[in-house]
């Protein structure tokens, strides 16, 4: 496998002398901009309004100042931060000829003071600090953001909705319950479809029915319900559309894949092709540390303890591969992961199953990567025959 960049350090050769550099400390109401001009001994620093096609003519001024000053310019290279924003500035960067990057917010190392000063002004300079750091090829100083294209974003977008709708469905499904919980009703499923016929017909612990107020509460969050689920079974029904069109195209292909492998349906699949799986990580070590699943390790002189999770990736993905991983021992029982995680935890001097279960979603994770990348069958899986 071809090694991949990780972006931890620039690839290519830096030339102060001929390269504007320029940092965005990007912000809802003004961008500040910071620039390191050749030939221009001072660092100019400009504060603008949100709007790109200024922040172009800023740049464009910054380098007939490099010109003028008998330094032309080759390269213009320019970074800010990751955050509300997202990629689109740096995609109309790229799209106008200039080398744009996205600093991994998480990757700058800050002061750890316990009241440390932080202005704009000075959130520039430590951007243009590491930033200039990075395109010297030195590690350390900090990390890039991947920039996904626009249609990767836009791929991502169904199974997030989808999340946050069976989030809502849950939400308003419990406070339902508690609501009855309160009045001695028990065993009421508020989340079938027939709901709402049986609600006029429920008697609370006393005896009588349910308050006015409630009953046209209840018919307001079921109507909510019946939104959600259609809502949520659109989304379901234009993925099956998309994957039938197209079943063989690049995450389609992997999708349909992972879909095989018994225990793992079509919303678990896309979840993590389109989260993880169709990324260019550069080895296993990658993914599992873009999923938040590598250790924390506190080592000081002889103390050595283990902090748990980092924790520091795509939360999605790790919710879903610990969730898999459960389901993974149910209808994998025969696999060499199962094997694995059952060989640690049998016994009374077996390990606790919940500590066992984040290491065995740490190996099937980086397994599922092999299968989509490599075809690698994990030892012992069952796959569903190829449609």
């Amino acid at each position: 496998m071809a090694q991949v960049n990780d972006l931890s350090r620039s690839l290519t050769a830096f030339d102060p002398i001929s390269t504007l550099v320029v940092v965005v400390e990007m912000s809802k109401a003004s961008w500040l901009v910071s620039g390191a001009v050749p030939g221009v001994e001072r660092q100019p620093l400009k504060k603008l309004e949100p709007d790109a096609t200024v922040l172009l003519r800023l740049i464009e001024r910054w380098r007939n100042e490099a010109v003028r000053a008998g330094r032309p310019i080759s390269r213009i290279a320019l970074a800010y931060e990751a955050g509300r924003d997202g990629f689109w500035l740096a995609r109309w960067l790229i799209a106008r000829g200039i080398e744009a990057h996205v600093i991994h917010s998480a990757s700058v190392a800050v002061s750890r003071e316990r009241k440390r000063v932080k202005t704009d002004r000075l959130d520039a300079a430590m951007l243009m600090r590491v930033f200039l750091g990075w395109l010297r090829g030195e590690r350390g100083h900090c990390g890039m953001v991947t920039i996904p294209t626009m249609e990767e974003e836009d791929a991502r977008r169904p199974s997030r909705e989808r999340e946050s709708l069976v989030n809502e469905r849950s939400r308003i499904t419990n406070r339902m319950k508690s609501a009855l919980a309160r009045l001695g009703v028990r065993g009421f499923k508020p989340h079938l479809r027939k709901a709402p016929e049986r609600l006029a017909g429920l008697r609370t612990a006393e005896g009588t029915g349910l308050p006015a107020n409630i009953i046209e509460e209840f018919r307001r969050d079921m109507a909510r319900l019946a939104l959600v689920r259609e809502q949520i079974s659109s989304i379901e029904k234009t993925r099956a559309e998309r994957l039938d069109q197209a079943p063989d195209t690049g995450p389609h292909a992997m999708v349909r894949l992972l879909a095989r492998v018994i225990g793992i349906g079509i919303e678990t699949a896309d979840m993590l092709v389109r989260e993880i799986l169709s990324r260019k990580l550069r080895d296993r070590r990658a993914v599992a540390r873009y999923a938040g699943l590598t250790g924390s390790p506190d080592e000081s002189g002889s103390k050595r303890r283990e902090k748990g999770l980092a924790k520091a990736g795509n939360a999605r993905v790790r919710r879903g591969v610990i969730q898999l991983a459960w389901r993974f021992l149910m209808f994998q029982k025969n696999s060499a992961l199962a094997r694995w995680y059952r060989t640690r935890t049998e016994g009374p001097s077996g390990a606790r199953k919940t500590t066992m279960i984040v290491a065995l979603a740490r190996k099937l994770l980086i397994a599922l990567w092999r299968l989509v990348t490599t075809g690698e069958v994990p030892d012992g899986v069952e796959l569903r025959p190829a449609a």
